[in-house]
């Protein structure tokens, strides 16, 4: 019984390692703990919709409570691994008692305390091979520090220039000279710029998915509420009778198709056009 109990503990350290690593350093970035936890969240902010408050918070939330149960679920696989060795193969301090001092409560202690990289020493390993596997857990706690401080230096810039993009043709939208004339070389520069960060858009959603389920508003900075525009423009600048401008408008249109290929894949499976995919997206999001 005690190596099942050794065996479960070190099973759930690898599966939640696992789970990290799909997370924040696979090429998808979409573990399957993250993407439970923020699906969730997001689904039942949306039965309060009418308080961006509720939907504002699934984002934040979300992470905080994956990277909680990250750490709470490597702190108990450890523990799991300890328990059954205590305490015969750890050393106390002389103010405890080992027999009273060896069951799961203390062996959860040792882990967090461990994982924390505390190392208080009134508990420590004595036989050789915990001695090796203790700082193990030291180093995973540290790394999963590191982890999520990098997780959350890359997600906030890419919420950062999705907001900007929406801006960008909110602006376009409310531009006089947006919309009037599209016939020239100007505008088509401006349809080369739209398009690429459209695709940088598309890029940020599949490096880090889990931007999708931060709630950007109903204003001029939501996405969702502002790609319907975008599509206008690509289609009004094909009939352009630049070429510059129709190739522009085209490259435009490909990037709106591959940004609504992407949201369909990842998030929506609506199995739709183009048109079906972004209405999906901003009733998702908080159009009615």
């Amino acid at each position: 019984m005690e190596w099942l109990v050794t065996l479960i503990g070190a099973v759930l350290v690898l599966i939640i390692l696992r789970d990290v690593f799909h997370t924040l350093w696979h090429p998808t970035r979409h573990g399957g703990l993250s993407r439970f936890v923020m699906t969730l969240l997001w689904r039942l902010s949306t039965h309060s919709r009418r308080s961006s408050k509720a939907a504002g918070l699934a984002g934040p939330v979300g992470m905080v409570t994956v990277v909680a149960t990250w750490a709470c679920a490597v702190a108990v696989g450890w523990a799991l691994v300890y328990w059954p060795n205590m305490p015969e193969q750890f050393s106390f301090s002389g103010a405890l008692e080992p027999s009273e001092h060896s069951g799961p409560v203390d062996a959860l202690y040792l882990s967090l305390v461990t994982v924390a990289t505390l190392g208080l020493g009134d508990i420590a390993p004595s036989a050789d091979w915990l001695r090796i596997v203790a700082p193990l857990e030291a180093l995973i706690g540290f790394a999963l520090l590191t982890a999520t401080v990098s997780w959350i230096l890359g997600i906030y810039p890419a919420l950062a220039r999705r907001r900007a993009l929406a801006l960008r043709i909110s602006q376009l939208r409310r531009s006089d000279q947006a919309a009037g004339q599209v016939d020239s070389d100007a505008a088509a520069a401006l349809l080369g710029q739209l398009a690429a960060d459209i695709a940088r858009t598309s890029v940020d959603f599949l490096q880090y998915p889990e931007s999708y389920y931060f709630y950007d508003g109903p204003g001029d900075t939501s996405l969702a509420l502002t790609l319907g525009h975008a599509a206008d423009l690509a289609e009004r600048a094909t009939h352009a009778g630049t070429l510059g401008v129709r190739s522009a408008a085209a490259v435009l249109t490909t990037a709106l198709d591959d940004l609504a290929t992407v949201l369909d894949e990842r998030f929506l499976r609506t199995g739709g056009p183009r048109q079906q995919i972004l209405a999906a997206y901003a009733r998702d999001h908080g159009s009615r």
